[in-house]
């Protein structure tokens, strides 16, 4: 990622919404209340044959009252030494502020290539308000309008000349994604910040403090993944304000986007209705996923605690018997890295493409044993079984009479293709075709 923009500023200058523009889509949660984003969110954008990453970040202020203030500072910090150039966002209409002069002397310690864009310069009048952000002597002063994109091309312009290479068109192509689901404040972000080894996103005991989903590269067995941090999901009657609902629709795109979910509940509240949810709406997408009991550590347990916590959940869950359930503490480090290894092993099912020898070689025998029971003195007779290409393991069975397959029957067949070949935490789908 040699070629890496950060957007930076005091809150509420329109970084966000610049950012948006960037990358052309609505990607960052915007609002008129100041402190909205609060980690680094990352996207990509081209202008003029090169293409870039653009990190949006939160807004940097000192002495305020805001309770997230240093760890937002910290988060700006790291997306400028991650950044080969800046744009330092400032607003036309408020002019130069103290914030704005002490950030100033920040990005001078930086020693990148950085660009000044006044935004807010809605119209001509406006534009010449930007004159007096020369005095922060960091160069030249770009009058810009996120909202309208008025000024971006000149700016652009001058910042594509300061990339070393032409960059790479969408540098997550092809790689495995993976989020982390679940409630508010179950410790979806502690577990990210526990792989990763370093604070990639905001950790607080505040309900709410993840808001915009979190994407982070991640390796192992020397496979590359996106891991993607998301705010917490609850239902709709307790959303209280836009910012937190926004939130929800990022984090049900993050799922959207993903191959594996692993879902995040708290051991000492159990399984809720929401999480049922969340595993419901996962399983009708087809994405695998693996079970997460966080907080174990806080447990007074025995021999038998996991297991009866196994089977409550199953309970809650049924008919959905397939998903691992892993019972860890994100603040012990116990058992954390399994959960990464259990979702790897995941995908790895959902990808696999089962030969249609070895297929029917397997099942075949199985359905001679227990063959569909008849129905309305019709005798069924499955003859040949394949993987068809599908988002998740997909089945077809040609048979002579496909609409007389009970639901009773085609579990058994699933039940068997799962014990035979390991689909553990993906879901199955079989369809029946005349032949």
């Amino acid at each position: 990622m040699a070629n890496v923009v950060a957007i930076v500023g005091r809150p509420n200058v329109g970084k966000s919404t610049f950012f948006n523009r960037l990358i052309e889509k609505r990607q960052a949660i915007m609002d008129d209340i100041s402190g909205v984003t609060r980690d680094r969110h990352y996207g990509y954008a081209e202008w003029c044959g090169k293409f870039f990453t653009v990190i949006d970040t939160g807004g940097y202020v000192t002495g305020s009252e805001d309770k997230f203030e240093s760890e937002i500072r910290k988060q700006v910090k790291l997306a400028i030494d991650e950044a080969s150039a800046i744009i330092f966002m400032v607003d036309c209409r408020d002019g130069l502020t103290g914030f704005d002069k002490e950030f100033a002397n920040i990005l001078r310690t930086s020693k990148k290539p950085t660009f000044i864009a006044a935004n807010k310069a809605d119209t001509p009048d406006k534009s010449m308000l930007a004159a007096e952000f020369y005095e922060l002597a960091l160069g030249e002063v770009y009058p810009v309008s996120a909202e309208n994109g008025g000024g971006t091309g000149e700016l652009l312009d001058e910042l594509v000349k300061t990339f070393p290479s032409e960059g790479v068109e969408d540098p997550d192509a092809g790689i495995p994604r993976i989020s982390i689901l679940g409630r508010p404040n179950v410790g979806k972000s502690s577990l990210l910040n526990a792989l990763l080894g370093t604070e990639r996103s905001i950790v607080t005991d505040e309900a709410g403090t993840t808001r915009d989903a979190i994407h982070s590269y991640y390796k192992m067995f020397g496979k590359n993944f996106i891991l993607i941090d998301t705010a917490g999901i609850r239902k709709k009657g307790k959303v209280k304000d836009d910012i937190e609902f926004y939130s929800v629709l990022r984090s049900l795109r993050a799922l959207e986007e993903s191959d594996v979910v692993i879902v995040v509940i708290d051991a000492e509240r159990g399984m809720e209705a929401q999480d049922v949810n969340i595993i419901s709406l996962a399983q009708r997408q087809g994405k695998g996923m693996v079970i997460m009991v966080n907080k174990w550590d806080l447990i007074q347990k025995d021999s038998k605690t996991a297991d009866k916590y196994k089977k409550e959940i199953y309970e809650k869950l049924a008919p959905i018997d397939y998903i691992p359930i892993i019972f860890s503490s994100v603040l012990e480090k116990q058992r954390v890295f399994q959960v990464i290894e259990k979702a790897v092993n995941v995908f790895d099912s959902k990808t696999k493409k089962i030969p249609t020898s070895k297929l029917n070689e397997v099942i075949l025998p199985e359905i001679e044993r227990y063959p569909p029971p008849a129905t309305k003195g019709k005798f069924i007779q499955i003859k040949y079984i394949t993987q068809v290409a599908a988002r998740f393991p997909s089945f077809a069975f040609f048979c002579n009479h496909p609409q007389y397959i009970q639901p009773s029957y085609e579990r058994f067949l699933e039940n068997r293709i799962r014990e035979n070949f390991d689909f553990e935490g993906v879901p199955v789908r079989l369809i029946f075709k005349k032949k």
